[in-house]
């Protein structure tokens, strides 16, 4: 038996190969074997194995993404071999995606829902006992490609860019059928196509925008769709290389008043791109504005500038060009003057030698290139053989110089160069020739005219001129000196001096150039000197201050100096005094004359501010003048005592007199008056019965009710206020007497003229009973005692007195008559001369004549100012920029003066101003106008930053808005081939207004109209047409 099995086949082993052998089989079970069964014939033993073999109909597998890959491998080998798979060389991991069915004749792969990452080659091998064998099969899925890579912008310029990437690393399965292109400007979110069929993998793209940063993207597509874009890094587009630096060593190489030539060197950098040309730019050194000088780029290193000025200072700089741009400026170059070169100095000679020394001299420049010289450069050389040097080393101003520390025995040449104020150098002078260096000495020697020995008079403004010949080995120093101090060439003073002359001028003499002046000489052979003495005739100085202000009050002080300290060479015939109130600028003639150093001022305005000033008079003018600080008129006193003694003399039903006497003290100001009042026996309140106050020591008391008592007190009133009340008089009855009547108050002086004096009264405080029916007026010399009399009999308060003597003084009484009789005569008026009075004019309005008038535009208005003054003042009416006697109609009389004004207009706004002028002084007085109309023309219209199809206009407010301010502006437009205009707006609240959608090319006028609440007012229009265009020098076009 070789072998127990239970299935149905079996293997036997341990066989020798090449045998024969039989086999049989017997089935067994519980009760025993059953009978074998023999194989029919017998078995040779020998090898059957079978090496595996996969056939394979093709190793190339596709699919389309999403779909299911079912990849079979049919094999054979014996025995059955065992299978195992791998993806790329890794082994291949079942998913629930991907699984592995194997039998023994078959395997395979089923991949669900196929995508790029099941593309790659899949081996399968198979190994049994006899050996082993493998396959490749290579698995595609179609779908869209991976986007492109390694994208990079290869080329960069002002207006193209190029492009280059590599093809994708998975193309989707299959070919890719073309690429797309896009691009967007960094400021947008936009991309735009670029091309879109595009078969290689590179890319030239132009038309772009000069500075604008770009970004790409590129997307490879086949025919299963369109990968996913990759971008690139943003890019800017501008030249591959960048402008120049700034060009180096600019200077200015000549100059002459027309001519400048500016030369630099070229800059450190180009850039990496030639430089294709430069620009020159200047300025004047005050202005910050730089001009640019080339129209098109200069080619050359250096530049001829012929557009300067005469005399003004340069400045330039230089920036060079190449493709990419204008490059940066150069450093600003020195300021240079355009001026011509100064001419050398001339006459160079030798003066005086010692043994150390050589004192040169020489003339200046016959032309100074013109700016003044302002300084010399001497040098010197040491012959035979040595190079020049410089003698000085600080501004020589002089036109000598000695040059010291030199060897004695020795030769030298000089020469000088001069330099003016444009810091411009001349060339050096003619040599002086080889000079040996030995001692010479003589002393020093004046020589002056006669008339320099006695006192130099000149008259102020003239010119004074001191000569003198000099002498002296070495040359000697000359020194002028005024009162001991030193002097030299400035100003009005211009000192010359030579060898052998020397001479002092002083141009236009004025008062303090009197005094002695001192000529010295000095040299190594000693010193002199020679005092010349001048008077200067001229004006006096200020007199001697300060100005002093006594016995102020309210109305007049005192002012008081001292003569002044220089009289100028002339004696002071008198003063002139002035006086201002701080308040105007005008000053007022107070004294013409004055011979004394002291005077009075009258005519004060209490509470005013003052100014006063004087000035001294010989017989060469008026001096200048001495001022006193401001001074206010206010009055040094207080309220007066209470009146005394008040008792009534005399008595009606219906009045009474009440009479009293002068306060104790006035307080220091005079009793202006007397403030009245009554009180009834049974009353307990005093009444006031006099409106205005009382300038006599009586006064009658009326409107009494008869059978009543009355009693009266008194108030004193002066500039400071009321004094107390007095003590009352006694009560007294109101009942009718019989009497003639009372005397008038003191007569008062009210005009006169030379053979005429008015004088006025009150009537008097009692009628005695009777009403008055008439005055009687008398007068008499000053220097006489009888009386004459005036009117008999004058119901007036008023008289004029009539044929009386020129010059001479008189006193004035008056009687009261009644049908009793005359009154005893009233106290005697102040003494006053027959002659014509003089008073200062002055207006006499009220404080609403002060306000502003309102006018109505197109309607008339009238300005009335009354006045007075005697004599009779003139009157001028004036208004700025306008003749009044020509725009409105002026009407004067003794006291009143007027302008009428028909149809007004804006321009009849502002100040109207009245003057009033006769021999005692004058005065003005302002009135405003306005004049409610619409506004007159905006002002400084322009256009501004204009382009090839926009403008803006500006422009300011109206010097004249018409009584209101302007509300709008309304702005208008013209074509310059059209006579109309066009309404751009009529709403514009602003001072600018932008204009756009206009034609390039185009020329425009612009007009300008302001409005206010009295309607449209006078348009501004440009004066010439605005062509649009993008220059910067933008045209303007005059209309023909």
């Amino acid at each position: 038996m070789c072998s127990e099995s239970k299935a149905l086949e079996v293997t036997i082993t341990g066989l020798a190969k090449g045998k024969e052998y039989f086999f049989r089989v017997s089935a067994v079970n519980e009760k025993g074997k059953s009978e074998p069964k023999f194989l029919l014939a017998p078995v040779t033993v020998k090898d059957t194995s079978v090496e595996p073999i996969i056939n394979l109909l093709s190793n190339a597998f596709s699919v389309k993404a999403g779909n299911v890959l079912k990849i079979d491998v049919p094999f054979k080998g014996v025995p059955p071999p065992t299978v195992a798979w791998k993806k790329d060389g890794n082994l291949l991991k079942e998913t629930s995606r991907v699984n592995v069915h194997t039998s023994d004749a078959l395997s395979q792969i089923i991949i669900k829902d196929a995508s790029r990452i099941d593309v790659g080659v899949y081996e399968v091998t198979l190994t049994n006992l006899t050996g082993t064998t493998s396959a490749e099969i290579f698995v595609n899925v179609f779908e869209r490609p991976g986007p492109p890579s390694d994208l990079s912008v290869v080329e960069v310029s002002a207006d193209f860019m190029s492009l280059l990437w590599q093809p994708p690393h998975y193309t989707g399965g299959c070919q890719i059928s073309n690429y797309v292109v896009e691009k967007r400007d960094t400021g947008s979110t936009i991309w735009q196509n670029v091309s879109a069929t595009l078969a290689r993998t590179s890319i030239k793209i132009s038309r772009l925008t000069q500075g604008t940063e770009y970004q790409f993207r590129v997307a490879a597509e086949n025919r299963y769709g369109k990968s996913h874009f990759v971008e690139s890094e943003p890019v800017v587009a501008q030249y591959p290389f960048k402008p120049p630096g700034p060009p180096t060593n600019l200077c200015v190489v000549s100059a002459s008043k027309a001519v400048m030539v500016v030369a630099w060197s070229k800059p450190d950098s180009d850039g990496g791109s030639p430089i294709i040309g430069y620009h020159i730019e200047c300025k004047d050194q005050s202005s910050i504005l730089w001009t640019k000088l080339n129209r098109n780029p200069v080619n050359d290193i250096q530049f001829k500038v012929t557009s300067v000025e005469e005399g003004l200072m340069y400045e330039f700089r230089v920036c060079a060009e190449n493709m990419a741009g204008v490059g940066p400026s150069s450093k600003a170059s020195e300021p240079v003057a355009a001026r011509d070169q100064c001419d050398p100095p001339y006459n160079l000679a030798v003066s005086n030698i010692t043994n150390s020394s050589v004192s040169l001299s020489w003339d200046k420049p016959e032309y100074d290139g013109g700016a003044k010289i302002t300084g010399y450069i001497v040098e010197r050389k040491e012959l035979p053989n040595s190079c020049w040097l410089k003698c000085n080393f600080t501004n020589l101003l002089d036109t000598f110089l000695e040059v010291s520390g030199l060897t004695e025995g020795e030769q030298y040449e000089f020469h000088v160069i001069a330099k003016n104020a444009a810091e411009m150098f001349s060339a050096p002078s003619e040599t002086t020739g080889p000079v040996t260096v030995q001692h010479d000495v003589e002393p020093p020697k004046i020589i002056l005219g006669d008339k320099f020995r006695q006192v130099v008079v000149v008259k102020a403004g003239e010119n004074l001129k001191i000569d003198a010949d000099i002498s002296g080995r070495p040359n000697p120093t000359v020194l002028w000196l005024k009162n001991g101090r030193n002097i030299g060439t400035k100003g009005r003073v211009e000192i010359s001096a030579t060898k052998t002359h020397t001479s002092l001028l002083l141009r236009e003499c004025v008062r303090k150039d009197s005094g002695q002046y001192i000529l010295t000489l000095q040299s190594a052979g000693g010193s002199t000197s020679k005092t010349i003495t001048c008077k200067v005739l001229d004006r006096p100085c200020p007199p001697a201050g300060p100005l002093v202000v006594s016995g102020l009050s309210a109305e007049k002080c005192t002012l008081s100096w001292g003569p002044p300290n220089e009289t100028g060479g002339a004696e002071i015939m008198h003063y002139i005094v002035e006086k201002c109130e701080t308040s105007r600028v005008s000053w007022t003639l107070v004294y013409d004359e004055m011979k004394a150093t002291t005077c009075k001022i009258s005519k004060l305005l209490k509470g005013n501010e003052y100014l006063f000033r004087v000035r001294a008079v010989n017989k060469y003018g008026e001096g200048e003048t001495l001022e006193s600080e401001p001074i206010k008129a206010t009055d040094p006193f207080t309220i007066p005592s209470a009146p005394t003694d008040v008792e009534v003399t005399s008595a009606t039903s219906e009045a009474m007199t009440i009479c009293w006497k002068r306060p104790a003290s006035d307080g220091g100001s005079r009793i202006s008056g007397y403030i009245i009042e009554k009180r009834e026996k049974q009353g307990v309140r005093w009444v006031r019965f006099n409106k205005k106050p009382v300038y006599d020591l009586r006064v009658k008391a009326s409107g009494l009710h008869e059978g009543c008592e009355y009693e009266f007190r008194v108030f004193a009133e002066n500039a400071a206020g009321l004094s107390e009340p007095s003590l009352p008089c006694p009560l007294t009855l109101a009942e009718d007497p019989k009497f003639v009547p009372c005397p008038p108050a003191k007569p008062i002086i009210i005009d006169s003229s030379r053979s005429s004096i008015t004088l006025s009264w009150n009537k008097p405080l009692f009628d005695g009973g009777a009403p008055v029916t008439g005055y009687k007026v008398e007068f008499r010399k000053s220097t006489e005692e009888d009386w004459t009399v005036g009117v008999h009999n004058t119901d007036k308060t008023e008289f004029t007195v009539t044929g009386l003597t020129s010059g001479t003084e008189y006193v004035f009484i008056v009687r009261s008559i009644n049908k009793i009789g005359n009154s005893e005569p009233s106290p005697e008026s102040d003494p006053e001369v027959a002659m014509e009075r003089e008073e200062e004019p002055r207006f006499d309005i009220s404080a609403d004549m002060r306000k502003t008038l309102l006018v109505k535009d197109g309607s008339s208005f009238t300005l009335t100012v009354p006045f007075t003054g005697k004599p009779v003042p003139s009157v001028t009416w004036d208004k700025a920029d306008v003749d009044l006697r020509v725009r409105g109609m002026i009407n004067s009389s003794s006291s009143v003066t007027s302008i009428t004004v028909e149809g007004a207009t804006r321009d009849d706004s502002g100040k109207y101003i009245v003057k009033l002028q006769n021999v005692a002084g004058s005065a003005s007085l302002t009135l405003n106008v306005r004049v409610l109309d619409s506004p007159g023309q905006p002002t400084h219209v322009a256009v501004k930053d204009v382009t090839k199809n926009s403008a803006t206009v500006t422009w300011d407010i109206p010097e004249n808005e018409g009584g209101a301010p302007v509300k709008n502006y309304l702005v208008d437009i013209r074509d310059i081939s059209r006579k109309g205009w066009t309404k751009l707006t009529d709403k514009c609240h602003r001072l600018s207004y932008k204009v756009s959608d206009l034609e390039e090319g185009g020329i425009y006028f612009f007009r300008v109209t302001g409005e206010n609440e009295y309607g449209i007012g006078v348009p501004a229009e440009t004066k010439e047409g605005t062509k649009m265009t993008d220059r910067t020098d933008w045209e303007t076009n005059s209309e023909a």
